[in-house]
This record gives structure tokens, C-alpha cells and sequence, in this order.
């Protein structure tokens, strides 16, 4: 799986390792939508590369949603598990097992 180096530069990023942090300490740690132990901050408007360098998008905790991994999974594959083999991290990226 490729990925893009300037957004993979942004999720290394200072910035945004303190905006994640910082977001998920005001939920408490808590995924927004079922109520378990949150792991990944999701942006509920998608980053791109059109909008990757607007800290508007990218680091506004208005655009940002606390998510287990659960409810993040379904968020990106519509409500169907992680393909087998699949999995996102702690900074929201696909990974494999």
C-alpha cells in the first residue's frame, strides 16, 4: 500500500501529535459515537491533498471526532468490518497484520 509522503509527513508531524492529544484528553479518551475506549482522532471532513496544509481542516478540534477502532473502520469501509488483514492504527492508517 502507498502512501502519500506529505500526508504521511503531517500525521509525524509536532503539530499534529499535540492537536491529537490534546482532543482526545477533552472526550476523555472515550470514542464519540459507541462510548468505548477511543484510540484514533478522526476528521470528520476528510484530509486531501487540497486542503492538507489548512490547519482549518487538519488541526480545528471542530472538524475532529474521538473513534475506537470499531467506529472507525465502519466510517471508512461503510459499515463493514476491516478487510481481513487489515487494520488502522493509532494515527488513523491502514496497516497490515
Amino acid at each position: 500500500m502507498q502512501r502519500d509522503p506529505e500526508r504521511t509527513a503531517f500525521y509525524k508531524s509536532r503539530a499534529w501529535k499535540r492537536t491529537r492529544a490534546a482532543y482526545l484528553e477533552t472526550v476523555n479518551r472515550i470514542c464519540e459515537r459507541c462510548g468505548r475506549p477511543a484510540v484514533i482522532v478522526h476528521h470528520k471532513r476528510y484530509v486531501t491533498a487540497d486542503n492538507l496544509h489548512d490547519p482549518g481542516v487538519t488541526l480545528d478540534f471542530e472538524n475532529l471526532e474521538a473513534l475506537c477502532r470499531d467506529c472507525h473502520n465502519k466510517e471508512h469501509f461503510e459499515g463493514r468490518s476491516c478487510e481481513p488483514g487489515l487494520y488502522f492504527d493509532e494515527n488513523g492508517d491502514l496497516k497490515t497484520v
